[in-house]
């Protein structure tokens, strides 16, 4: 099994962007512009490699290769986006991995993609590239081909070479355990041996409510690949394990004007196989509350108001720093309740709410994980 930050720590270290592998400080697949490129680098690293797996590492800065990491991105449904829009799709694999340097929110981005010997291209167009467009790797760049196309293997060796060199042993995952319980005494950690092979490490915030036991800050990581399975920040999951299974289900806390109550959002499942292999799967749970339009008509209207005066740089209110808080899951709710244009004013308040507030920042990214499980659901 491969250790995943090794890996990323051969790939830094021995090779600069090359026809197998590119790096990026972030991506963005919830705009446009950002969710064209990244499939125009799946596409030229598929292409590019027809034999071997090739990568791309999210949260590295370009220049020296200094890890900063990213947020925790769970998008299990990432393989939807590429086959929508590629012909002859590669398997892609999103994974979260942990450093020890990062904070406990931040992670590396892996994105492996598995060779499939075929040609791809892009299905349709998408921002300013047409569908039809072929790309291959020229160095560290994807650029587009539209004539001598042909796909050549010559990077199976130093790719299968850089695998090798990172694959995991008892040790590593024996620092592994050691490191994820002694960061983490305060969030009751502890561990788990599944089908004597996979070591999951795990840790929560504990609280019992109404003879019910729930979690918030949930951590999980998988520590034979180092890789981190799942991480909320939500008020309240429930766990349940068995021999096979480890079953989450997250809730989301919304409402308006005091009348907050927990909804459940997605299960996810961790399945362990008898063949060293294990699946992780997800269902939306998800129900949208329905709320009186007259106030949310208010509350929107009352949102759209704050945004404007920050753009122009004027102060808020007590009671509209307030409402700023709440802002964030108040347009989420709105555009729940067909409040269509919510979620662009949700974007356009991206750039003041950052600048105001961390804590609200937070929030909104919060937010905008919520949102893309619904709308991807």
């Amino acid at each position: 099994m491969i250790n995943k930050r090794l890996l990323i720590k051969h790939l830094l270290a021995h090779n600069d962007e090359n026809s197998f592998y590119d790096k990026k400080r972030k991506i963005d697949i919830g705009q446009k512009e950002g969710k064209a490129k990244f499939l125009k680098h799946v596409c030229a690293l598929s292409n590019s490699n027809p034999k071997n797996n090739s990568f791309i590492v999210i949260g590295v800065e370009d220049d020296d290769n200094t890890i900063i990491g990213v947020d925790f991105f769970d998008d299990s449904k990432i393989q939807n986006l590429i086959n929508a829009y590629l012909t002859n799709p590669p398997i892609v694999q999103y994974e979260n991995i942990p450093f020890p340097h990062l904070p406990n929110n931040k992670v590396v981005g892996l994105v492996t993609i598995r060779p499939n010997d075929k040609i791809t291209s892009l299905r349709k167009n998408i921002w300013k590239y047409y569908g039809g467009s072929v790309f291959f790797r020229d160095g560290s760049m994807s650029m587009p081909k539209v004539f001598d196309i042909e796909i050549k293997d010559v990077n199976s060796k130093i790719v299968s070479a850089i695998e090798n060199n990172a694959q995991n042993n008892i040790e590593h995952t024996l620092d592994g355990v050691f490191d994820f319980m002694n960061s983490r005494v305060d969030y009751n950690a502890q561990y788990k041996v599944f089908k004597e092979y996979f070591v999951v490490c795990w840790a929560g915030q504990k609280k019992l409510v109404k003879d019910e036991i729930y979690y918030s800050r949930v951590d999980i990581e998988l520590i034979n690949e180092r890789v981190r399975l799942f991480f909320s920040a939500l008020d309240e999951v429930s766990i349940n394990i068995n021999d096979n299974q480890f079953k989450i289900i997250e809730y989301v806390n919304l409402g308006l004007q005091g009348t907050n109550r927990y909804y459940p959002l997605e299960e996810t499942l961790i399945k362990f196989e008898d063949n060293a292999q294990y699946s992780i799967e997800t269902a939306l749970l998800f129900e949208p509350p329905i709320f009186d339009k007259k106030i949310l008509h208010h509350i929107y209207n009352a949102n759209n108001a704050i945004i404007k005066k920050l753009k122009k740089g004027l102060p808020l209110t007590p009671a509209e720093e307030i409402d700023l808080k709440n802002l964030p899951e108040t347009y989420l709710i709105c555009y729940l309740n067909n409040f269509e244009n919510a979620i662009n004013k949700l974007t356009e308040a991206k750039f003041y709410i950052k600048n105001y507030d961390q804590d609200t920042y937070r929030l909104y990214k919060e937010t905008l994980r919520i949102l893309r499980k619904v709308r991807y659901n």
